[in-house]
């Protein structure tokens, strides 16, 4: 691991334990060169998920891009990040136990519907009318009415 003061290659691990999600280990390293201390975050490389968008182009899944949605749908609402964050994160390990390496856009979007669907269901209606693309009010109330029953 380089120092990110000296760029020395040579440390040392003074304690490691896993971080809070359990998703990465967090390892507290010294230099053995500056002897100045930092974190590191390691973490399991998972083959990456090739999100396919309605126009067929082919993207990588990006844990930003979500999340960004998510942002946006429960803004001014009661949710913590750190519950948006956790969605994101479930979707991630959804994906990776059913092994999936390609995912539409469509079943994304249905994916995290389904996580929002009952933590809040102001955040669902945002999310569904954008990520639907909702061309009236009609479509719209059919959702609606759906989310009610």
């Amino acid at each position: 691991m380089k120092c990110p003061y000296c760029a020395s290659i040579e440390s040392k691990v003074l304690d490691s334990r896993p971080t809070e999600d359990r998703s990465a280990t967090r390892r507290r390293r010294e230099c053995n060169h500056c002897l100045k201390r930092f974190t590191t975050y390691e973490k399991a490389e998972e083959p990456p998920v090739l999100v396919i968008k309605r126009d067929g182009t082919k993207e990588l899944f990006q844990r930003q891009k979500v999340l960004r949605g998510l942002t946006r749908a429960f803004e001014k609402r009661a949710v913590d990040i750190k519950e948006l964050q956790n969605i994101v994160l479930d979707i991630e390990k959804e994906m990776a136990n059913k092994l999936i390496t390609e995912i539409n856009s469509k079943d994304l979007g249905d994916l995290v519907m389904e996580k929002i669907k009952h933590i809040d269901e102001v955040a669902y209606v945002r999310f569904a009318s954008v990520y639907k693309d909702f061309k009236d009010i009609k479509t719209f109330k059919q959702e609606l009415d759906k989310l009610i029953k």
